[in-house]
């Protein structure tokens, strides 16, 4: 199973707070820490620990931060070779979390802003070794475009997590093999207003048919509702939840999704259960404090249901 991730890297601070402040409003009794983040790199690291082959293509600085990170990607097993060194420094997120588990975040790129399509270019290797492309949206519009391009002309399969999420250029849909937003991603996708009264078959549809692939729209603990481009008149299908043990902080719940979902794909898996398996690493991450740390093994998994083989 070989995988290329096209993404972002950056580092999460993370603030553990009783309450979200409102406006104007100073919290106390926070809790402080920092670690290793960004969408495509805990991506790549969570499809490197389910046991896929992944190269990965980001820009850090050369700064303290990005010198930790080339350090985590060799010992997590990620082909960081191609990663391009800005002029700015690494990206940084700010993320504050709730007793429940929710978060916020906001994001100061710095480096990551230098992803150009030039970039994407000389990573066209790696994408045509892979059988999965993993694109996501913290990174630059030209970079995603020049991804997914270079995806669908070297014939791998494309993943788009579109996250965070922000209209498309009309020639990047028919380049999507796999789409995988959430409700709220959705319709910024589509350019649809708010209270735009579309229920969720309503936009799968609606990205269906922008596409030509498949769909997959995450739904928290409704599950997924799946459009399979291999079933052209069938229903979409509801892929269930999976029950969490508990809920300790949700950060990095899509990418360890995205991951999952890629892996699976990339050793053949059907889609409705490639989901299955990508909802299992979901909830098990979760469960667990910190993103890195709470990015599942195969052999957390087995616990919660057979891992494709």
């Amino acid at each position: 199973m070989k995988i290329a991730v096209v993404g972002s890297y950056g580092v999460g601070l993370t603030m553990r707070v009783p309450k979200a402040p409102a406006a104007g409003e100073t919290v106390s009794d926070g809790a402080f820490a920092e670690g290793p983040g960004g969408k495509g790199s805990n991506q790549a690291i969570g499809a490197a620990r389910l046991g896929a082959d992944v190269a990965f293509l980001t820009a850090v600085g050369d700064d303290a931060y990005g010198h930790a990170a080339r350090a985590l990607w060799e010992a997590e097993g990620v082909d960081a070779g191609q990663v391009v060194t800005g002029r700015g420094p690494t990206m940084v997120g700010f993320i504050l979390v709730e007793p429940s588990g929710e978060n916020r975040i906001a994001i100061a790129p710095g480096a990551l802003d230098e992803l150009t399509a030039e970039s994407v270019a000389a990573f066209r290797p790696a994408i045509a070794a892979a059988d999965v492309l993993v694109v996501s949206m913290e990174i630059p519009a030209d970079a995603v475009s020049a991804a997914l391009r270079i995806g669908r002309e070297e014939g791998t399969t494309t993943l788009l997590n579109p996250a965070p999420a922000r209209p498309l250029a009309d020639a990047d849909w028919p380049l999507i093999d796999v789409l995988t937003p959430n409700q709220t991603e959705a319709p910024v996708l589509l350019g649809l207003a708010e209270g735009h009264g579309l229920g969720d078959a309503d936009l799968v549809a609606a990205l269906r048919a922008r596409t030509g692939g498949s769909v997959v729209l995450t739904r928290g603990g409704a599950g997924a509702l799946v459009a399979d481009a291999a079933d052209q008149d069938g229903a979409p299908q509801v892929v269930p939840a999976r029950r969490a043990a508990r809920v300790v902080d949700t950060t990095g719940a899509g990418d360890s999704f995205t991951a999952a979902l890629a892996t699976a794909l990339a050793g053949g898996q059907r889609l409705t259960t490639a989901v299955g398996f990508a909802a299992a690493a979901g909830a098990h991450t979760v469960s667990v404090a910190g993103v890195i740390p709470a990015l599942p093994t195969r052999e957390h998994l087995k616990t919660e249901i057979g891992t494709p083989r």
